[in-house]
């Protein structure tokens, strides 16, 4: 089956809106890579962009060390929390109970 004229007429419209949605999702890739610090890839998967950039090496280092803080403050929280936790649920009633046995002695104390 030979392509004539008619069909290419009828198919032109469907493939340059193919071709113009692919080329307009490969810029949007791209433009979403560079915005979000990822490096752009060659044909061959070989990052093109940025080669060396001092500047985002001192970024990561600086969040690597935000992280490192943020890890250990959250490590300390769960150990207050289990503190927490072990004091409510160990001792709760016992608690409870000895808050109104001093009550009930003061009540004693001031009566007499």
């Amino acid at each position: 089956m030979a392509l004539d004229f008619v069909m290419i007429e009828a198919l032109a419209p469907v493939i340059i809106s193919a071709t113009a949605v692919a080329t307009l999702g490969w810029v949007v890739n791209n433009w979403l890579r560079m915005r979000n610090g990822y490096p752009l890839e060659n044909s061959w998967g070989k990052a093109v962009y940025p080669k060396d950039d001092t500047e985002a090496q001192a970024r990561v280092q600086l969040l690597t060390q935000e992280n490192a803080q943020l890890r250990a403050e959250v490590g300390s929280i769960k150990d207050r929390l289990a503190s927490v936790e072990r004091i409510v649920t160990d001792q709760g009633y016992d608690v409870a109970r000895q808050i109104e046995g001093l009550r009930e002695a003061r009540h004693e104390v001031t009566k007499q």
